[in-house]
């Protein structure tokens, strides 16, 4: 029998904001232009999830490149510029946030910057007072250092959190944390790919519309 849900703890980006699609077509074409060719596919399995300090090191290492010391910023300046024309909210997240019966808080290996304003375009920045990036842990995902950060800062024990990942780094950073673990698949850098293999103790479903089935005991009902 599952430990009772009293927080659950969402990933940002490819969770909450259908970002994922445009951060890999940013880091697409700024590692292009210094001569790295990356494919959506190899961002999907080596970047997504990750801070970008340890993505620039994996492609330096990879790929045995130097990266021009302003690669962050064209990136993140880049990013930020699409992120106002095109950012929008996972389809459906917004009735769960406001249907959630227990704490609720958000955990992300993006920098506090991107963090704050990309809630902000998205228009829920009101709903998450309570933010937990991975500039406060000495180790990203997938160590679990972030979530127990997360819990233990909301007072929740690790059994009683449930966590909403879209990513094999961070479904595996909760599951190091012994958290319960949701991994959602609905956002668009998504289609097309074939789903990852069933884990066990890891619940997929790629329908927020679902996630009310999935864990109804922390869900209000619609007109309850």
């Amino acid at each position: 029998m599952p430990h009772p849900v009293l927080l659950v703890i969402f990933d940002c980006d490819g969770v909450l904001i259908d970002s994922e699609i445009i951060s890999a077509g940013v880091l697409i074409d700024e590692a292009a232009r210094d001569g790295v060719v990356l494919t959506l596919a190899h961002v999907r399995e080596h970047f997504l999830g990750r801070s970008f300090p340890t993505v620039a090191a994996t492609i330096r290492a990879q790929f045995a490149v130097a990266l021009p010391e302003d690669f962050e910023r064209r990136y993140r300046a880049r990013l930020l510029a699409r992120f106002e024309d095109e950012l929008r909210l996972t389809a459906g997240v917004l009735d769960i946030l406001t249907r959630l019966r227990v704490p609720f808080c958000v955990a992300t290996s993006s920098s506090p910057p991107r963090l704050a304003r990309s809630l902000e375009i998205a228009g829920i920045g009101g709903l998450f007072p309570h933010r937990f990036t991975a500039s406060e842990v000495a180790h990203g995902k997938p160590a679990p250092d972030l979530f127990l950060h997360a819990a233990a800062r909301m007072g929740v024990a690790p059994e009683n959190c449930l966590v909403i990942e879209d990513t094999q780094p961070g479904v595996q950073a909760a599951q190091a944390a012994g958290m319960q673990v949701g991994r959602y698949l609905g956002a668009s850098h998504m289609r097309g790919h074939m789903p990852p293999a069933a884990v066990p103790g890891v619940i997929l479903f790629d329908d927020w519309a679902a996630f009310a089935t999935l864990w109804p005991a922390i869900i209000e009902r619609p007109g309850a």
